[in-house]
């Protein structure tokens, strides 16, 4: 029996048009040491930073970025690019990368003993003395301080403290580390194979993949490459990669290098040199992926614009024995047609210098070798993605069908109005989707796009007009 009502009644359905779930641009994905020991972090846990304080916090600093890289990253990010979030992965383990500080007398001053930054704390071992009772450890700057408590029987006035300790060790960290993989054993991932876990526990796509001081090894760029295509096993993404500038000492070795280093990825954006800023020398990737989230942000978090002939926080370009490199605008074009970026002091102060990801000139499709309109593409793609999911295992009727056209149109025609497409349309084609695949559950929609290419060349012509003179000097 039908259910008995008497009254008015009202109910809602499911708005035909869907609004789209923004896909993030300009996200770093980071891998690399940090000194994690410092606030008791752990390796292999990708860690989502909003901030300095907040990366800080999490995964300790140091200035010392030979030694912690991520260190680097967290600088240029936050401290001079201002810009955010950032997701890190340390993989510098307290258990396995570590090595024993034998027995050795160290200088007591003002009760304070500096122990190095790479000492382990609860391994610090002080003749017949305990800590809590007799001193305190704690880390500060660069160092890991003993002081020596009020109520200790230590003898202030010997000047010195025989100490050992277990420390970590940076240069045990091996390529194999950065690369990563599953552990059959414990079932865990590491390094660069994590990028798939940053989306699940954080909600939020990384766009841009670096591992700073380890990127210009072929099998980490190679690895980095691959899943930057491949994130999640349906976002894509850039790598960065840096050429190596302790081989490279002139700007024309480094096609050469690129080639045979087999960079040539649609998905890799290669920089030579380095850059510095006052004590600082960094990685150009790094500073290419602040220059990148910025101008993203500057575009209202679309990737439309690209990051060349953008100021750069930087005072020079050097190598990695601290070198300067001066590029005129010739050699600067050079890289550039290699598909390598660069740094370039020309107007205006120092810029990122160049449009083009790896792939060129080898690639002449526009879509693959532009940075800017191969991320468009990137970004799309991820957008469309995060919109659509929600409608996966809905029942197939020409209503979801039409739905899903009419959203995406509305959609890209508001990126047309907003100048990051030059013109974009869906549409669902009968020789696309065959009766088959329909009765399969399968839908293709065809999604038409042009971004704007970078203005990369402006040519005025002049031409001397004789008949200005005539109009000028008669009656």
């Amino acid at each position: 029996m039908a259910e008995f009502y008497h009254g008015v009644s009202a109910r809602q359905v499911d708005t035909s048009v869907t609004t789209p779930v923004k896909a993030d641009s300009g996200v770093p994905f980071v891998v690399g040491a940090a000194p994690i020991h410092t606030v008791g972090g752990a390796a292999n846990d990708p860690v989502l930073c909003m901030n300095y304080g907040e990366a800080v916090a999490a995964l300790g600093y140091s200035d010392d970025w030979e030694k912690y890289p991520i260190c680097e990253a967290i600088y240029s990010q936050f401290k001079l690019y201002g810009i955010g979030p950032v997701a890190f992965v340390n993989v510098l383990d307290p258990a396995k990368h570590k090595k024993s500080v034998g027995e050795k007398n160290y200088p007591l001053t003002d009760g304070k003993v500096f122990l190095p930054l790479e000492a382990l704390k609860d391994t610090v071992k002080v003749s017949t003395y305990t800590v809590g009772t007799d001193f305190d450890l704690f880390y500060e700057g660069e160092s890991l301080i003993l002081e020596v408590l009020e109520e200790t029987t230590i003898p202030t006035e010997t000047g010195e403290l025989t100490i050992t300790f277990d420390a970590v060790d940076p240069s045990a960290v091996t390529q194999a580390d950065i690369i990563g993989g599953f552990d059959t054993r414990t079932k865990l991932y590491s390094g660069l194979e994590l990028v798939d876990k940053v989306f699940p526990k954080y909600g939020i796509v990384v766009d841009m993949i670096l591992a700073p001081g380890w990127s210009d090894k072929a099998e980490v760029a190679a690895v980095m490459a691959a899943k930057a295509a491949n994130i999640n096993g349906v976002f894509e993404g850039k790598a960065l990669i840096d050429a190596d500038t302790k081989e490279l000492k002139h700007y024309a070795d480094v096609p050469a290098w690129k080639k045979k280093q087999n960079i040539n990825a649609k998905t890799q954006v290669l920089c030579w040199p380095m850059f510095g800023l006052g004590d600082h020398v960094f990685h150009a990737s790094v500073q290419t992926a602040g220059r990148m989230s910025l101008t993203d942000s500057d575009n209202k978090g679309c990737p439309a614009e690209s990051p060349s002939n953008k100021s750069l926080k930087i005072d020079r370009a050097v190598l990695a024995d601290g070198t300067l490199v001066l590029l005129d605008l010739q050699q600067a074009n050079y890289l550039n047609s290699n598909g390598i970026v660069t740094a370039l002091n020309f107007i205006g102060g120092y810029v990122l210098w160049g449009n083009e990801t790896a792939c060129f000139p080898a690639d002449p499709d526009v879509k693959n070798y532009f940075i800017c309109v191969s991320r468009m593409f990137g970004w799309v793609a991820n957008t469309l993605v995060l919109t659509y999911w929600s409608k996966v295992d809905k029942k197939m009727t020409r209503r979801l069908i039409d739905s899903i056209v009419d959203s995406v149109n509305i959609w890209l025609n508001g990126l047309v109005a907003d100048e990051q497409l030059l013109g974009g349309r869906v549409e669902f084609r009968e020789e696309e989707n065959s009766l088959a695949a329909l009765m399969a559950g399968k839908a293709v929609f065809h999604v038409y796009m042009t971004p704007p290419s970078p203005a990369k060349e402006l040519d005025f012509v002049l031409e001397y007009d004789a008949q200005y003179v005539a109009a000028a000097l008669t009656d």
